[in-house]
């Protein structure tokens, strides 16, 4: 007689209880890393709209300006030549006058007793742009103009509540009898926070004038790279992709080829930084920190990317469509450009896509080129000074803004980075929609 357990088949055995307890713990697991992930996601995004927020608002303060003639047009003329020779000098006082006439006005009371007393109060480019006006417009001189000017960074900072009134003792830029008139100002209508659009249009500025600094320029000077990296690396990297899929012999040759070109997309960015200053600036005496030179060297960085993704897409190309091509008498080329090509698509703009992606968020190959030193303070003039004029990046932009010592240029490289995310999810939705667009299913 057999000693054998006979168990039911509709009881669970201790082994698939063990079993499925293990599943149940993988699961669990799984669940727990994507818990992480998000929460470090959410945690991340949080922390950069949290500082990056605020670069997208801005102080303004509303300065009836008297254009005095005596200053501005002494001889009388209107002679926008003798306007011209006028410096920002001679405007600060009528500025600073215009604005301390409102204490009186809204009957604030104080212990700054001198307009000069105001000068702290306002941007170093309000004087600028009272100055601008009156070049652009002679006749108003001797009338009062109501401006719209940037308020100081300090007093921005202020409203924001990135200066405390404990760190003013400390702080030669503002004081606290400055603080309260600002207060009051902010009561009576004079100053206002309003939606800073010279950040996402302007151009960088000065230590001496971060609230006037903009990412704009920087915008387009990642657009003329991009222009080049897209121009470059998109038809030489799938041209070398198709030849060596399609075209090349299986050799030591193509072996070394490959081998190299996996080996180049896992080289540190900053090592094509090196390449592009010795060859294209040392060697071929290009402009440095033109957006030129940064789009080549960002090309050199994207092309690995764009090759392998390429040939992964081509060879996700059944070779049925091959051989049924072939069978009714197409040639290799019509073969791979009418059948082969139209197939992989997808795969190609995609890789494309975010290779780009990857090259407007490359900081350290600008670094070398020397596109972190300059500050554009210009938009270009046309399509030949947009590619050679020398410009900045939105990447090094905010790598410039980081290391600044105003807490100002802080904040607005958190808005840069905000810009920068924006851009980056795009391309990467483009992606999405374009694969589903072209995909062809068989």
């Amino acid at each position: 007689m057999s000693d054998a357990t006979h168990t039911s088949l509709m009881a669970q055995s201790a082994h698939t209880r063990r079993r499925n307890q293990a599943e149940k713990r993988f699961r669990a697991y799984g669940l727990a890393a994507i818990a992480l992930g998000l929460t470090f996601l959410v945690v991340l995004l949080s922390t950069i709209f949290y500082n990056g927020v605020g670069a997208f608002q801005q102080s303004f303060v509303n300065v009836p300006v008297y254009l005095d003639p005596a200053k501005l047009d002494k001889k009388g003329n209107r002679d926008i030549a003798d306007i011209k020779k006028v410096s920002t000098f001679a405007y600060a006082p009528l500025v600073q006058k215009g604005l301390f006439t409102l204490i009186e006005v809204h009957g604030i009371e104080t212990t700054l007793k001198k307009p000069k007393d105001m000068k702290k109060l306002m941007s170093a480019s309000s004087t600028a742009q009272v100055r601008d006006y009156v070049i652009s417009n002679p006749g108003q001189i001797g009338e009062t103009v109501t401006f719209r000017l940037l308020a100081s960074s300090r007093v921005d900072g202020y409203i924001k509540g990135r200066v405390k009134r404990a760190d003013v003792a400390r702080d030669k830029n503002i004081n606290v009898a400055q603080l309260d008139l600002s207060d009051a100002f902010i009561e009576a209508g004079v100053i206002s926070k309003e939606f800073n659009l010279g950040f996402i249009t302007g151009a960088d500025a000065s230590e001496s004038r971060p609230e006037q600094a903009g990412i704009g320029v920087s915008m387009l000077g990642s657009f003329f790279m991009m222009l080049v990296v897209l121009g470059l690396s998109l038809p030489i990297g799938v041209a070398a992709s198709i030849y060596l899929e399609e075209f090349a012999s299986k050799n030591r040759l193509t072996d070394v080829i490959e081998v190299n070109i996996s080996n180049l997309a896992a080289v540190p960015s900053i090592v094509f930084g090196i390449l592009g200053l010795a060859v294209f600036i040392q060697f071929m005496h290009l402009p440095q920190s033109a957006p030129l030179v940064g789009g080549l060297v960002l090309t050199l960085m994207t092309l690995p990317t764009i090759i392998i993704s390429t040939r992964a897409s081509l060879k996700a190309v059944p070779p049925s469509i091959r051989d049924a091509a072939l069978g009714i008498g197409a040639s290799k080329m019509q073969t791979v450009f009418h059948h082969v090509l139209p197939l992989a698509m997808p795969g190609i703009l995609t890789g494309t896509i975010i290779g780009l992606a990857q090259a407007l968020g490359e900081t350290a190959p600008l670094l070398l080129i020397g596109m972190v030193g300059y500050i554009a303070t210009n938009p270009p003039d046309g399509l030949a000074s947009g590619f050679l004029d020398p410009n900045s990046a939105m990447p090094a932009q905010i790598y410039e803004w980081a290391k600044r010592a105003d807490p100002a240029y802080y904040e607005r490289a958190w808005g840069g980075i905000i810009i920068l995310l924006v851009f980056l999810l795009t391309m990467n939705l483009i992606a999405i929609l374009l694969r589903r667009r072209f995909e062809r299913r068989w």
